[in-house]
């Protein structure tokens, strides 16, 4: 059974930074394509960055050049380095895994950039 769960989330204040974690189990985490996405309040579900088994890393235009995405194949966990915050990417993030034809998702970790 695929099961994820992210850490890592909390409070920061504008200009800093958070990492957050996503440990897998029930699967090899390299060999799929995976990805951070975040929902804030009244807002839909958005995709913030992906990683291809083949290492390629995809970011949405609001985060480039200030989140990082990665992953450690031995530990079996994805991170997302998130540098330079600001209030606007407040929000719960959730990682996401695409397998066996459907998609796995966290229960999510909350991220609070106060200005």
């Amino acid at each position: 059974q695929v099961q994820l769960v992210e850490s890592g989330g909390g409070l920061a204040q504008a200009g800093g930074s958070l990492r957050l974690s996503c440990a897998a189990s029930g699967i090899t985490f390299s060999r799929n394509p995976m990805g951070w996405y975040r929902q804030a309040p009244g807002k839909q579900r958005e995709l913030v960055a992906t990683i291809q088994s083949g290492g390629a890393a995809n970011y949405a235009d609001s985060v480039r050049g200030r989140f990082t995405i990665s992953r450690n194949s031995a530990r079996n966990t994805m991170y997302l380095q998130m540098n330079t915050l600001e209030p606007e990417d407040t929000a719960v993030y959730y990682c996401n895994v695409h397998y066996a034809n459907r998609d796995y998702w966290g229960q999510g970790t909350q991220v609070t950039v106060s200005s």
